[in-house]
Formats: C-alpha cells, structure tokens, sequence
C-alpha cells in the first residue's frame, strides 16, 4: 500500500513537471533587430492572473534565434555558442521543475515569489553593460505606463531624464553600467548638469530624484545589487521668485481690446485660470454637465486617490464660459505658453525685470521682458497669491486647488512691495502721534 502511494505521488510530480516544463518559454527581449539581446524565461502563474518573467542573462542576435521552437538555431546561420547558450538556458527550466516539485512534496504553495528567490540563489549575478542599463529603463518606463502610475507629465519628464543621461554618457566618455553608478558618477553628473547642461538647482534636485526611483526599481527587478545610489544627496531645493497678477493687472487684461481674435480668446482662457485656480491641463474636463450650482465638480485626473474638487466660479468666469457656449477654445499648452506672451505684449507689458536663479552656489540675475515670464502656470499662481492676500485660510484654498500638501501650496504665494506696504500700513496705520517742536 505504501508502495502505491509513493508510486502514485512520483507520477503525480512528473505529470506536474512535464506540464510546467510545457508551460514555460523563453523569448527576445527585442526580437527585432540587428543586435545582440537578451533571451527572457517566463512561465504562467494562473493562481496569481500573472506571468512570471525573468532574465537569463544571455544574449543572442534575432537571426539566430529559432522562433518557432524558442530556442537558439544549432543549424544554417547559428550562433558560434549556439550550444553553450542552449545549455545555459536549459538550466533555468530544470530550476522550474525542481521547485515546483519540491513545493508539491511539502504541500506548500508554489508562487512566483518562491521561484524567483529560487532563480536568484541559483543564477544571482548582476546583469552588466551599457545597453543593459538603457534596456532595464526602457523596462521601467514601459512597467509604469503599463500600470498607469504616470500622467503624461510625469512620461514626458522621465523620458527626458533618459535624453539627459544618453548626453552625459557621450560628452563625458563615461559609460553606463550598473556597476558604475557611484560617487564618482554622482560628482561627474552633478557638475554636468549644472555647468554643461546649465540646470538651475531646482531642475537638477528633481531630475537626481526621478533617477533615484529607476535605481530603486532596479535593485527591485534585481537588474542590480549596487545601492551606492541611495546615498546621492539631492540639493536644498530653492524657493524662486515667480510673477503672481494683482487685480490692477487682470483689469487691464480685461480692458485691452485685440484686433487678433486669437489672442482674444487666450487672454480668456488665461483670465478663467486666474479666478478659478484650475491647472491649464484640467480645463479639458470643463463642460455644463459638470457645473453645478455654479461650481465646476472636478474630478481629478492626475491622481485617482484625490477627492473630487468643488470649484466656485465667479461672476467673470460665468461670463466667459456663456461666451464660449460652456465649451473653452483651448489649445496646446506648448501653443499656450506662447500665445499667452503675445497677450502680455500687446497689452504693454514690455519692461524690464530682473530674474534671478541658483546654480549650485551660483546666484544668476538676468534682465528680461516682463511678458517673457508669464506662462500658463502664471495664473494658477496669481489665484492663490490673491486669495492668501485677501487673508483667506490655507485649507480653505488647498481645498479648491486640490494641494494635499501645505508646503506646497505656499511655494506659489508671491509677496512684493505692495503687498508688505499694505500689510505693514492695516496693522500700523491707525497710530496717531502728536509731535511736539523741540527747541
């Protein structure tokens, strides 16, 4: 009877075998193309509705890859080490079956964290090369997008730290590997930015922070076991003067008549921006189904976890939205931020004023035009500059620009001279003072 039973439990453990060993495939990281890449094992975890995917670490040309058999070809145009990557391979299939079976035997759930913790003892050594390095941030992007955790700011921004990086390996000879990211990468990049690329701190603070999270993802991935990275400091961020409007300046806006009906309906857009406080990017969700009781009922589309925001409109909002039917002619933000220029411009905004920026520990002060400082986010930042004026509270404002964070929010209040003569004159004023001749 034990006999059975043993016998029984070795076939049930060779039938499992076989149909894991059936189940799992290899493929072409880029099975288009004429260069050498990297050879993927996956296997199908049913129980979990996902697809375990692992790296073998070889790489082969497309054309000596065998398609239909997924497999290197050992015949016509083959590979040199056609047989050794064979073998290499193989090993990572026979892993699979040994894990599994020993899971069965303990009656233990066989999951794919199990077997790439397996995979890592038995085949744990760190993916090297430059093109490794691009493929694994291709990976990244390509894993984040997929999982909708971006906007399309946030892929637009980290596809320009991709640019960034690609221009540091070639004007500074260094290449990127894995192994290499450390302090001398950290100094070498760091006076890049800031002295080649000519970043302010701002940029080159955030730009050191979004490469930090690929880094992270890859000692995730276990593209890398180096974590030098996670000791790169970023630099203090710098709080930078910006232009806020008063209600002088959207006055003026108001009253300017412009013989291009064009820049007509951008100064309108932009107006609805200064009194509402909504982000350019949001006003596509602006329509009459969405307005009630004269709030705009907005729900968020950069992140899913924010409660949906109650906007009020105010009389001139009303009366721009009636203007275009409820329906904004909106343009690109890119077309935006220029045409907003061409507003300011006519409207006689042509003085100088001083801009000043930080690099490192450089202090920048250039002259320009004031209407080359005005862009779309100009307003969402006169909206809080003239609500915090008027003495109106931070969670009260923070509830209608959607701001979870305080610090943030504050970051937009602009103070100028106005503003502290007013301040300074309301508490001070009233003081009245009999002088007296001194002799």
């Amino acid at each position: 009877m034990i006999y059975k039973d043993i016998k029984h439990n070795c076939q049930r453990l060779c039938k499992l075998i076989c149909q894991r060993m059936k189940s799992s495939t290899f493929f072409l990281r880029k099975p288009k193309g004429d260069k050498k890449t990297l050879i993927l094992f996956s296997c199908n975890f049913q129980n979990e509705g996902k697809k375990f995917v692992y790296s073998t670490g070889e790489t082969i040309l497309p054309m000596h890859w065998d398609f239909k058999n997924r497999s290197p070809k050992t015949q016509g145009k083959k590979d040199e080490n056609c047989n050794t990557i064979k073998n290499q391979i193989a090993r990572y299939s026979k892993k699979l079956g040994e894990v599994e079976a020993r899971c069965t035997a303990m009656d233990e759930d066989f999951t794919s964290q199990i077997l790439r913790r397996e995979f890592d003892k038995e085949f744990k050594k760190t993916k090297v090369g430059a093109s490794v390095f691009f493929d694994a941030y291709d990976d990244f992007m390509s894993d984040k997008i997929k999982l909708h955790e971006w906007s399309h700011s946030t892929i637009k921004r980290y596809k320009n730290i991709k640019n960034i990086l690609k221009d540091f390996e070639k004007d500074r000879s260094y290449k990127l590997t894995f192994s290499k990211i450390n302090s001398s990468f950290h100094s070498e990049f760091t006076d890049y930015c800031l002295n080649d690329k000519e970043h302010i701190t701002n940029t080159y603070s955030r730009n050191l922070g979004l490469f930090k999270t690929f880094m992270f993802w890859a000692l995730k991935k276990h593209y890398t076991y180096n974590t030098e990275f996670e000791s790169f400091k970023k630099k203090e961020r710098v709080i930078t003067k910006q232009i806020a409007l008063s209600k002088d300046d959207i006055d003026k806006l108001l009253q300017t008549e412009f013989k291009i009906e064009r820049l007509e309906k951008v100064r309108d857009i932009f107006i609805f921006c200064c009194v509402t406080g909504m982000r350019f990017g949001e006003l596509k969700l602006v329509n009459i189904q969405n307005i009630i009781n004269d709030k705009i009922i907005l729900k968020e589309e950069k992140s899913v976890s924010k409660k949906e925001r109650k906007i009020p409109i105010p009389s001139i909002g009303k009366q721009i939205l009636k203007k275009y039917n409820y329906k904004l002619p909106l343009v690109s933000n890119q077309k935006m931020n220029k045409a907003i220029k061409e507003v300011f411009q006519e409207t006689g905004y042509t003085y100088d004023v001083e801009k000043t920026t930080t690099r490192g520990k450089e202090v920048i002060r250039e002259k320009m035009p004031y209407f080359e400082r005005i862009g779309t986010h100009t307003a969402r930042r006169t909206y809080i500059t003239m609500m915090k004026s008027k003495g109106k509270s931070d969670k009260l404002i923070s509830e209608i620009t959607g701001h979870r964070d305080i610090k943030t929010l504050n970051q937009y209040y602009q103070v100028d001279d106005t503003h502290t003569a007013n301040a300074v004159d309301d508490v001070f004023g009233d003081f009245e003072y009999q002088m007296k001749n001194i002799s």
